[in-house]
């Protein structure tokens, strides 16, 4: 088999992923030639369909030369700094997940093990209270972690609130821009060489050829599904399997806080940007009927089957986005996911022959990474105290993968916390989401011996009042999107 380098790509899909694909090749690798078949954006399609984003995000348009003029003033996002856990360990209970620094290591150990000495003595405040981005963000206030007074408090990241459709035109023109080709039609079917590539793609009377095929088509992965079916079933672990949403035109000024509520069977996200407001129910068909009056409001509900692909990269077909794993919006790491596997689509791009080895290493790394996010949205669940509510009680109830568990019994018995290859989630995430629902350490980390008591209170309550004061000078994120949409029209 030839060993040349690949010089076309055919995209299937019509929606974020796609077009996003098609951008990054183009600008990191403009030799190849990219055409996308735009089909219709699945409503189960969530890396399409969601609009909250992790701050992953900006990394992946900087790679592209985008700029907030481009993502934000001209495609109508806000800014997110992180999420507001209401009611996930009993009613009352609430928490702040925001992205970055809790606090500031002291010697030896991370922040967090001195909040828990403090917490034990009774002497900490909230935990979130340590981080500058969730207190930006219950202020309603923002700045970007590198200017303004907070960035020497301690570091923050953000991610965006988009507008799906404007973000997908947006996101259409600029792959145009840089050269993709867009091509009408209907996938109609795959001709397979005997040797188990794909040679072109059947569009109704035509066809289109080329020497490597992305499935961006969401989960009915509409290349990929006749290529090869060894999914994983993630549905053992998790206990919601249905998703409803609504969509309407924002009435408020937007908030860098969105909120994820838990109810009696299963939890609610409300969230905002300049040109929407977005609504999410994510449920169990077996807690909760689909005609139940929880439901009004929303649109019609789609089916979640959690799972992913085995191998997401096998010969010249590789699916991306919701084609190749399927997971529920809580943490929204489903752009995020896509994106990551279009980084390492450009980074690890083969020769023709599409080598086993290099193909192994792709979907061994995606595979880490997917497991961990995994790992990471069902911890809320695991972790959650609602005892009188059975979805709840299945939810926490539900078998754990190997690498959870062990991350479990470590941070239980002494708060440790193991960190695998491939984390989207840093530590003091995981670190806020266990503490935030209560899961305290059986014991204090040894460590900790080498600090102070009084000497880590003290530091500890003088970041707090620098980070109180630092937010206090931020403007709200409304006068900050304003001030930046006046830069854009100069």
């Amino acid at each position: 088999m030839s060993t040349r380098a690949i010089s076309s790509v055919a995209i299937v899909g019509g929606g974020i992923v796609a077009w996003s694909a098609a951008a990054a090749i183009r600008r990191q690798l403009p030799a190849i030639r990219v055409t996308v078949i735009p089909v219709p954006v699945p409503a189960d399609a969530l890396a399409d369909r969601i609009g909250c984003t992790l701050p992953s995000i900006g990394d992946f348009h900087g790679d592209l030369g985008l700029t907030e003029a481009d993502t934000v003033v001209r495609a109508g996002s806000g800014f997110r700094l992180g999420t507001s856990f209401e009611g996930w360990s009993g009613e009352g209970s609430r928490f702040t997940h925001s992205y970055g620094e809790y606090g500031r290591p002291l010697a030896a150990s991370a922040f967090y093990h001195h909040w828990l000495r403090a917490h034990r003595l009774d002497e900490a405040a909230p935990f979130d209270q340590y981080s500058a981005g969730a207190v930006m963000a219950s202020a309603d206030r923002f700045l970007p972690s590198e200017r303004g007074p907070a960035s020497r408090i301690a570091g923050y990241a953000y991610g965006l609130h988009v507008d799906p459709n404007r973000y997908t035109e947006m996101m259409r023109a600029f792959a145009l821009h840089l050269g993709a080709e867009e091509r009408s039609g209907s996938v109609r079917d795959l001709r397979i060489r005997e040797d188990g590539f794909v040679d072109a793609i059947l569009l109704g009377d035509d066809d289109l050829r080329a020497d490597l095929f992305v499935d961006a088509s969401g989960p009915q992965a509409l290349l990929f599904s006749k290529v090869e079916d060894d999914r994983e079933d993630w549905s053992a672990y998790f206990v919601a399997d249905r998703l409803a949403i609504a969509d309407e035109p924002a009435t408020t000024e937007p908030s860098p806080l969105d909120h994820a509520r838990a109810a009696s069977n299963g939890w609610a996200w409300e969230a905002s940007s300049p040109a929407r407001k977005s609504r999410g129910r994510v449920y169990s068909s077996a807690h909760l009927d689909d005609a139940q009056n929880d439901l009004i409001g929303y649109g019609e509900p789609v089916s979640l089957r959690p799972g992913r692909l085995s191998h997401p990269w096998v010969r010249n077909c590789v699916a991306i986005g919701d084609a190749a794993v399927a997971i529920e919006p809580l943490d929204w790491t489903n752009l995020h996911l896509a994106h990551s596997a279009i980084d390492r689509l450009v980074a690890m791009m083969p020769a023709t022959d599409c080598n086993p080895v290099e193909l192994w290493d792709y979907n061994r790394q995606m595979n880490v990474e997917v497991d961990r996010v995994r790992d990471f949205v069902m911890l809320h669940y695991v972790a959650s105290y609602r005892p009188d509510d059975p979805f709840w009680q299945d939810a926490s109830s539900r078998p754990l993968p190997a690498s959870l568990e062990h991350t479990l019994l470590q941070w239980n018995e002494r708060g440790r916390l193991p960190f695998y290859e491939e984390e989207t989630f840093s530590r003091d995430s995981w670190a806020a989401v266990l503490i935030g629902q209560g899961a305290i350490p059986r014991r204090l980390d040894p460590l900790l011996n080498s600090v102070p008591e009084k000497e880590s209170a003290r530091a500890m309550e003088q970041l707090r009042n620098a980070i109180q004061s630092a937010v206090a000078q931020a403007p709200p994120q409304s006068i900050y999107l304003r001030n930046l949409a006046l830069q854009g029209t100069r």
